[in-house]
């Protein structure tokens, strides 16, 4: 991760569009509605819920501390962040669980229980608390020693 950066809004730019805070405030909204959608049985929208939640508060993370590796989607923030040996390994764990994640399809009926979901939500939420981290504080490993 580079030096954290001011922020300057740039309704133009994918990501500069919304503040660091904004970001992680969409992810927090996403998370709910992802809860939503485990209660309502429709995991296929939790999980798509649940990518979108981490993705947004890593997009935060990512105007405070360009990281070109992370890539431009959520899909790539969360797999790059899996693969972040600078970060902990808590994270890169919950990082890679929330990328792997997938509703059921087809024929094939997904036993899914209320423990397995909550697994997947805080998942999710330790990589929402990473990327806060990442901008409210210093990264693991920054001004240690």
């Amino acid at each position: 991760m580079s030096e954290p950066r001011p922020f300057r809004r740039d309704p133009s730019h994918w990501l500069l569009r919304l503040s660091p805070d904004e970001w992680i405030r969409a992810g927090l909204s996403e998370l709910e509605q992802a809860r939503a959608q485990f209660k309502a049985k429709n995991p296929g929208g939790a999980v798509v819920g649940l990518k979108r939640a981490a993705g947004m508060a890593l997009n935060g993370a990512l105007v405070r501390r360009p990281n070109d590796a992370w890539g431009r989607k959520y899909s790539e923030h969360l797999l790059a962040l899996a693969a972040d040996r600078s970060a902990p390994e808590e994270v890169r764990a919950a990082a890679h669980m929330v990328h792997e994640a997938r509703a059921p399809s087809g024929p094939i009926v997904s036993l899914r229980t209320p423990s397995h979901d909550e697994r997947l939500m805080e998942a999710a939420r330790i990589v929402m608390a990473h990327a806060y981290a990442l901008v409210h504080g210093k990264p693991p490993g920054e001004g240690e020693g």
